[in-house]
């Protein structure tokens, strides 16, 4: 039987009408989100997997292991768990299971399918600074390209507005669920980030522009923003603590793009650089010290191996490819066995990244290349590790590792069950869990399926 999850008008085919944000608690002023998420789960029922090898995300494997699944979250996972009564028991014999996989780097939604000028939305590039602009504004629902990601393992994935600019604007997190509204895809309680981009982007894109048009202006452009934020930032602490004292005034004027750069110099918002270089990632390390705050995580990084002792000892991710490189100077010299020597500096911090809408649906397998590239060279990464790089790194730059990325007791159910080892060339996802709630069934034709894929008819009387 074919059952499909159809997106566009009217309520969705498997959850009710209406929605509702949810209670997070008091925010500080700058992490205030006035497009706040309405998702809710989709409808699931309590469940095991057994007999599976477990690769959990936490850097452990379990053979002939079970999870539970109770009310959309994962109540136990091991060896010896007994399925309670009244859970379905699913028999994974010869089958792995790992948490949902998370794109740390994705443009889905904002540059959707089918692909023309009216729906390319990902650049605001009129300023070298727009770090007001927020995805989510220009992310479209129902991009095909998050059911072919759903069809590839992935569970969530942070989208961020292109690399034009120096600030390109606020990123976000969603989970890869069919919905009418960006809000119904939010992740609850994800922080959002802001992305920046080093090196040749902005001053190709503003060298006839104003600038900047070097590396050095780059810089510049950067900190007179951090500066800018600084003040306005006292500005508002201050306003803000006069009118917790009781007394009066107007609030200062508001400004966007100062007021996402001061949400990250107050610790709410993350901060996602695109930097190819080793020098320049250094570089921008020494400015988050000047302005004292901190980098999650350097997208793309094709020469973090050169600065992997940096990015351990200030806890930076480096999001990577497996081998997409010299497309452009600044990606040039790389080196295939990058992710690998990354990982091999302790307490370090790798992600596999798409930036692709082809290359989301196998992030497996670009992990599995990286894998390969690393013991090319003498440096084994076994597969417990590597699914890290997919599912717990990403979780933990984007902020969200508290709730997925890894199958522990507590977590979100965001899980997928693989026909075959996941870093298999042969290996594809039977199927994927939401929140408990069966998303993807390979076998059982379960899938999203969305207005662009439904096509046309002509009426019959016209």
């Amino acid at each position: 039987m074919i059952r499909r999850l159809l997106v566009g008008a009217g309520c969705l085919g498997l959850v009710a009408c209406g929605g509702g944000s949810d209670e997070a608690g008091e925010e500080s002023i700058w992490a205030k989100d006035p497009f706040p998420s309405t998702y809710k789960p989709y409808p699931s029922e309590n469940f095991a997997i057994t007999n599976a090898t477990i690769l959990d995300g936490r850097g452990g494997r379990i053979e002939r292991g079970t999870v539970v699944i109770t009310d959309g979250e994962i109540a136990e996972v091991g060896a010896s768990v007994r399925v309670p009564r009244g859970h379905e028991e699913i028999d994974a014999e010869g089958k792995f299971v790992t948490p949902g996989i998370i794109d740390l780097h994705s443009h889905l939604g904002v540059y959707p399918s089918p692909s023309n000028a009216s729906t390319s939305d990902g650049n605001e590039a009129t300023s070298p600074n727009t770090a007001g602009v927020w995805a989510e504004h220009s992310i479209f629902p129902q991009d095909p390209g998050f059911g072919r990601a759903l069809a590839g393992g992935v569970t969530s994935l942070h989208i961020m507005p292109g690399s034009a600019n120096l600030f390109g604007g606020r990123t976000v997190t969603v989970k890869n669920v069919p919905s009418r509204t960006v809000q119904g895809m939010k992740f609850p309680n994800a922080p959002h980030g802001i992305k920046m981009a080093c090196g040749e982007n902005p001053k190709r894109v503003y060298g006839g522009r104003g600038g900047p048009g070097t590396r050095m202006g780059n810089f510049r452009g950067y900190r007179q923003a951090w500066a800018d934020a600084e003040a306005y930032k006292r500005e508002w602490d201050a306003y803000a603590s006069k009118k917790e004292n009781g007394e009066g005034g107007s609030p200062p004027r508001r400004d966007l793009d100062k007021e996402t750069l001061a949400g990250v110099l107050n610790g709410d918002i993350l901060v996602h650089m695109h930097c190819y270089r080793g020098d320049e990632m250094v570089q921008v390390l020494d400015m988050a010290e000047e302005f004292d705050y901190e980098i999650s995580t350097f997208h793309h990084a094709i020469e973090a191996y050169k600065v992997a002792d940096y990015l351990a000892e200030n806890d930076v991710c480096a999001a990577v490819w497996a081998d997409w490189w010299g497309f452009k100077l600044e990606a040039y010299d790389s080196v295939r066995a990058n992710a690998a020597l990354v990982a091999n500096q302790p307490d370090s911090c790798v992600v596999i990244h798409s930036d692709d809408p082809t290359g989301v649906q196998r992030l497996n397998q670009e992990a599995a290349k990286a894998m390969a590239d690393g013991a090319a060279i003498g440096i084994d990464i076994a597969p417990e590790q590597a699914i890290t790089w997919i599912t717990r790194n990403p979780a933990r730059a984007a902020g969200i590792l508290d709730q997925t990325g890894t199958l522990e007791e507590g977590k979100d159910a965001d899980i997928v069950l693989w026909d075959n080892d996941p870093f298999s060339v042969y290996a594809r996802p039977q199927r994927v869990y939401i929140d408990g709630a069966l998303m993807y069934d390979r076998e059982e034709g379960v899938e999203p399926v969305f207005d662009f894929e439904l096509g046309q008819s002509a009426r019959e009387d016209a």
